[in-house]
């Protein structure tokens, strides 16, 4: 799973590659499932995310699948039109949606509203329509969510806020699965796994909608001047107890995820995928990925 990023979160993350090339070196090199989470309407027009979606569905069936979401200002104010105002947003989404979903049916779309398209048409389609998944990280937006989504992605909260979520998703009408990432840090070093977690996610401690509307790096490297390690902590579940952490993902799929990824938000990943892969998931009911349908 990766998120379709212009720009990274803070100035000491240094980089932010196009998550699309990416995406097909990842599919190409490996057999795994990958999803993408990206913002149509303001930086991507809704026809040139329903081709690049086509395609990898094409080329890789049934491994690809893409969460549709608002956006944030970090990544679409390079544009230099208007951040509109959610309510808008949330509906130009919603044109979004309906535009790749025809066009991924094989359609010919013309349409004029927040977003405008001509006689589009895309020639390379998949089999099968790759799922379109709504990211949220509020209860409205789960809500909301439901009426279009093949699924619902999330981050780890609270887990009556999660509960929350997953009842408005589903009370709604909301189908598919239920997916969560977990931002963590670990290290066999306890000072570490917390520094770890304070060096690179310092800037993500903040709700809606401050981190929707803070437009560059720098503006969250102001915003989180006062954030302490213990603040991020509240965050990202940080631990040198390999043992914690297979509870808490055990904690998170008793509440009703379908999947899990796990993000270790250091910089170095090899020592997190060998001790998570030697002795964590071995404790835990894993089974492979379902298609991506």
């Amino acid at each position: 799973m990766c998120s379709d990023h212009f720009a990274p979160w803070n100035v000491r993350q240094g980089h932010s590659g196009f998550a699309w090339s990416w995406l097909g070196a990842a599919l190409a090199t490996t057999s795994l499932p990958f999803g993408a989470v990206n913002a149509p309407g303001q930086r991507y027009h809704p026809a040139i995310v329903a081709q690049a979606v086509a395609t990898l569905g094409a080329m890789f069936p049934c491994r690809f699948w893409v969460a549709l979401g608002s956006g944030e200002a970090m990544n679409e104010h390079i544009t230099g039109d208007r951040w509109p105002r959610k309510d808008t947003r949330d509906a130009r989404l919603r044109e979004c949606v309906d535009v790749i979903r025809a066009l991924l049916a094989g359609e010919e779309v013309t349409h004029d509203g927040l977003v405008t398209v001509d006689r589009a048409r895309i020639w390379t389609l998949p089999e099968q329509p790759p799922a379109l998944i709504a990211p949220a990280v509020t209860v409205a937006t789960a809500r909301a969510g439901a009426a279009w989504a093949d699924g619902l992605v999330t981050i780890n909260q609270p887990h009556d806020r999660l509960r929350e979520m997953i009842a408005a998703y589903r009370d709604a009408g909301g189908r598919g699965k239920l997916v969560l990432q977990v931002h963590l840090s670990y290290d066999p070093d306890p000072d570490r796994a917390l520094a770890i977690a304070f060096e690179e996610w310092h800037s993500n401690v903040f709700p809606p909608p401050l981190c929707w509307d803070l437009e560059t790096p720098q503006a969250f490297d102001l915003a989180s001047a006062h954030v302490t390690p213990h603040d991020v902590a509240d965050v990202v579940r940080v631990s040198s107890d390999l043992g914690q952490h297979t509870a808490w993902i055990a904690e998170y799929a008793d509440l009703g995820f379908d999947e899990i990824y796990l993000h270790h938000v250091g910089a170095e990943q090899r020592g997190f995928l060998d001790d998570f892969g030697q002795h964590v998931l071995p404790q835990l009911n894993v089974a492979d990925p379902a298609a991506a349908r």
